[in-house]
């Protein structure tokens, strides 16, 4: 799989934009704030509608920009899959339901996730280890939805459940309600949040053996690498939803109290070990890196061997490393570079272009004032 074209109209600082790519490694060089990390953003997003570096779609619209309606950001791309070529397009509107296109028909935008695979390497990444629960969820996730893309209206209805359940919550906590209301929403939220548990178990176990092959290619000789899902739930059960409704309704009166949700797979974690000890609080930094690189060339591993809910296509990811090898030293750039040579298609964004392995030669932009130029 790889990116052939990528088209862009007024998203983050480019009016306009249309690049030709080429499978292989390519990198993009330009100092900071030049849009390097844009280009790659757009391929992100329209594999997934969202960005790796904002919460919300707003700062993808260029400042400014006016379409023939109102504001708006357009990313397209052509991408070939499996010896076959399909255009993706999104357009972006604020305060608007986004709009998508697959060839020359209108789609469903969720009807495209998951078409265009990626897997994204960037600084952030050190919020694996030592960042939130809420970041190691949003990480098994997305993983969740990349294979099985019908995953994300799942997270999306419980994310709304989830709202409507705590919005009840605290009205009960102020004042006299009837609370068969919150008898429907409970059973709402044991289901959809049983379907969550179960995937994100069944997506653990099959990323396990890949994260651990994948630590010691970037930290060789060092302690066993480990994951375990962390949850109040039995996970030996065989239904989740039913042990959910149960521990619901111990606590209810505990929920109304304190006004939010106190059970479901909103509040789980996933625990990572180098041999006997937490990564988080116990790592070094150098070690927290190589877990965090374990996690996505695990990802990376596991969506290339599983090829896709159609799997008689090519399911291998697009790779996305942005702004990475300025973050590690020499020996984990070289195993990186080692682990990743032979990608279908891998995208680098880097401020120095000496930061990139000479493993890693291939097609190279530069990047500045809005330009985006190839070298000869």
């Amino acid at each position: 799989m790889h990116v052939a074209h990528l088209q862009l109209a007024d998203f983050r600082s480019y009016s306009e934009l249309d690049l030709a790519l080429d499978p292989g490694v390519t990198t993009f060089v330009g100092r900071n704030g030049q849009g390097k990390t844009n280009l790659v953003e757009a391929v992100r997003y329209l594999s997934t509608l969202s960005s790796h570096r904002v919460a919300s779609d707003a700062p993808l619209i260029r400042a400014g920009a006016a379409g023939a309606a109102a504001e708006r950001a357009v990313v397209g791309a052509k991408v070939v899959k499996g010896g076959r070529s399909l255009t993706l397009e999104v357009t972006i509107q604020p305060g608007k339901a986004k709009t998508a296109r697959m060839g020359r028909a209108a789609a469903r935008p969720r009807d495209i996730v998951g078409i265009l695979r990626t897997v994204v390497f960037a600084p952030e990444d050190l919020s694996l280890v030592k960042g939130d629960p809420s970041v190691r969820r949003a990480f098994m996730d997305e993983l969740c939805v990349a294979l099985a893309p019908v995953h994300a209206g799942i997270l999306a209805d419980y994310d709304r459940v989830l709202k409507q359940r705590t919005s009840l919550l605290k009205t009960a906590r102020n004042a006299r309600v009837d609370l068969t209301t919150l008898d429907i929403w409970d059973e709402k939220l044991a289901e959809l949040g049983g379907r969550i548990v179960a995937a994100r178990l069944a997506a653990l176990a099959a990323l396990s053996p890949y994260a651990e092959t994948a630590y010691q290619d970037v930290a060789p000789g060092s302690a066993p690498f480990s994951l375990t899902y962390s949850t109040a739930l039995d996970t030996s059960s065989a239904d989740v939803a039913v042990q959910l409704l149960s521990q619901v309704t111990e606590r209810r009166s505990q929920e109304i109290e304190r006004g939010q949700c106190l059970v479901g797979p909103h509040r789980d974690d996933v625990d990572i070990a180098i041999g006997d000890l937490p990564a988080k609080g116990y790592a070094s930094h150098g070690e927290s890196w190589s877990c965090a690189l374990a996690l996505r060339l695990a990802s990376y591993d596991l969506l290339t061997a599983d090829g896709g809910p159609d799997s008689d296509t090519d399911g291998e990811p697009v790779l996305i490393l942005d702004d990475v090898f300025a973050e590690l030293d020499s020996g984990r750039r070289s195993a990186l570079a080692a682990r990743i040579g032979t990608a279908s298609q891998v995208l680098i964004t880097a401020a120095v272009g000496a930061d990139v392995p000479d493993a890693l030669a291939g097609v190279v932009f530069d990047v500045a004032d809005g330009k985006v130029t190839r070298r000869d």
